[in-house]
Order: structure tokens, then C-alpha cells, then sequence
């Protein structure tokens, strides 16, 4: 676990935000997902992975006041904050591994673009999934992005799990209903192209 956290930590202290392969100024796809769900702004939404997304920044955009933001990476919470300023204070911020994460609240949005795809052994896969399953409320929702089977296999010199609608469906069906996936092309600061599954479901 070390390794992983100094893995990402140098990441974070080395590249500027746009000399990353998943940057994006604006998470358009996921804030589409969140109109779907049409949720109050008194919602406890959760990005795992979030970095120093800006998924955050378009969160705090909309009025909602109960954001979490979770990193294994100290350095990429930091560059968040710094980015954020005062509204940084706004934000409950948590550095730890997800696979480690005990969830302070219970969650109607679990959001995750890009970080469910860097566990590759079924014990990690399966804490992940049981600890979604618990902090999730009834009728909550999930929105999960990956890399699909035309995706890459690797990101950040990490080998990445790929997957597709009934791989990840199968993951969490025992608790989450599926409600839509799609695949959208994101290009990368670098002008490669990488092809992601998003799915939603919604805690049974």
C-alpha cells in the first residue's frame, strides 16, 4: 500500500494538472449523470479517487454543500485545495486508500472516474464493492468510470483492469440495480484517445 501511496504522491508533485492522461477542465460526462439523479444540495456525494479533479469545483458550482473528497495521494488533496482556495474549506477532504476507507457518513452519490480500475486482485475488488455496498444509502447512487475492453491496459505506468457493460455489472449486482452505461472517448492532454465505460447504478 506504501508503494502505491509513493507512487501517486511523486505523480502529483512532479506533473503539473494538464501533463496528466486523465485531466479534464470540466467532467462534463459526470455532471450529466449527477442531472439525472436530480438531488438535493444537501446530498453527501463522495469522489473517489478525485485527486485534483475539478469534478469537485463543478460540485461546489451547482450549490451542493456536502462534498467528500477522497485520494490516496496527500499531494493531490493539496494541489485541490490550493486550486480551490477559501471554497477548499467547504469540501471534507480524506486521504486514504479505498480499499481501507470507513466511511464517516452514509452516501446518495458515489462517484469514481478512473480509480476502480487500478485494483487488480479480486481481495481489493471485493473490499471495494462491500465497502460501496455499506456506505451507500438506499436508493443512493453509483457512477463508475473505466477504462473499456478498447481502453487502454495501463495508466501512470500501472497495469488497469478493463472492463465492460456485464463485467461490471456483475460486480455489483448483489446490492445495485443497473441503470444506464456508455462508452465516450476522452482525449488526453497529449491528443491520445482513451475509451471509458461509465455505468450507473442505483443500492438496491
Amino acid at each position: 500500500m506504501m508503494d502505491i501511496k509513493n507512487h501517486w504522491d511523486k505523480v502529483y508533485e512532479t506533473k503539473a494538472e494538464h501533463e496528466v492522461s486523465w485531466f479534464q477542465p470540466y467532467p462534463k460526462t459526470s455532471m450529466d449523470f449527477i442531472q439525472l439523479y436530480d438531488l438535493p444540495l444537501s446530498a453527501n456525494i463522495i469522489d473517489i479517487g478525485g485527486g485534483d479533479s475539478h469534478f469537485v469545483d463543478a460540485l461546489l458550482d451547482k450549490g451542493y454543500r456536502n462534498i467528500y473528497v477522497l485520494d490516496i495521494s496527500a499531494a493531490a488533496i493539496e494541489k485541490s485545495k490550493k486550486r480551490l482556495g477559501a471554497r477548499a474549506s467547504q469540501v471534507h477532504w480524506i486521504v486514504s486508500d479505498i480499499t481501507a476507507f470507513v466511511p464517516p457518513v452514509q452516501f446518495d452519490l458515489w462517484h469514481d472516474r478512473a480509480a476502480f480500475h487500478f485494483l487488480s486482485s479480486e481481495e481489493k475488488i471485493y473490499k471495494y464493492v462491500s465497502i460501496a455496498e455499506d456506505a451507500i444509502k438506499k436508493d443512493g447512487y453509483l457512477v463508475l468510470g473505466t477504462f473499456s475492453e478498447q481502453g487502454p491496459t495501463k495508466c501512470s505506468g500501472l497495469d488497469i483492469k478493463q472492463y465492460s457493460e456485464a463485467s461490471m455489472s456483475a460486480r455489483f449486482e448483489v446490492a445495485f440495480d443497473r441503470i444506464k452505461c456508455i462508452t465516450e472517448d476522452h482525449t488526453t492532454p497529449f491528443n491520445t484517445v482513451q475509451n471509458f465505460l461509465f455505468c450507473s447504478f442505483k443500492k438496491k
